[in-house]
């Protein structure tokens, strides 16, 4: 498995919000902005069982992700992988409310999910050489 550019490592191990793109059935695209951490250097999500992205990595394991840094929004780091395992049970709410307390600062009250590990494929950063302040 290559190694995770240390840029989008270090976008990870802080709270920034990341998109997860899977595909649909029909093979168009879905997008949703998710919660993420690094467990053992592999990015995470979680999400429910039933969702839409769940149903279609259940299907088809390939995914993309996007990392948006809330401090500089021209900091943005993206990785391809699959998913290599996932986590259920007391397990994974264990890491569900490490990456809520990083997000809100508690456990998330919605007390099931299932964890999606990624196996990445490629990863990159960029940052470009704007301010995200008017003027």
């Amino acid at each position: 498995m290559p190694d995770l550019h240390p840029d989008v490592r270090a976008l990870l191990e802080a709270p920034n919000f990341v998109h997860v793109a899977t595909l649909m059935p029909d093979g168009s695209p879905h997008s949703v902005a998710v919660w993420a951490g690094l467990e053992a250097g592999r990015p995470y999500f979680f999400t429910q069982p039933a969702s839409q992205k769940a149903r279609n990595l259940g299907r088809d394991p390939r995914i993309a992700m996007s990392v948006v840094d809330r401090e500089n929004p021209y900091r943005t780091g993206r990785l391809r992988g699959r998913v290599g395992d996932t986590v259920e049970g007391e397990a994974a709410l264990a890491l569900i409310d490490r990456l809520s307390r990083a997000y809100t600062g508690q456990d998330f009250p919605m007390r099931s999910g299932v964890v999606f590990l990624i196996d990445v494929e490629r990863s990159g950063f960029l940052e470009l050489p704007f301010s995200d302040t008017p003027g």
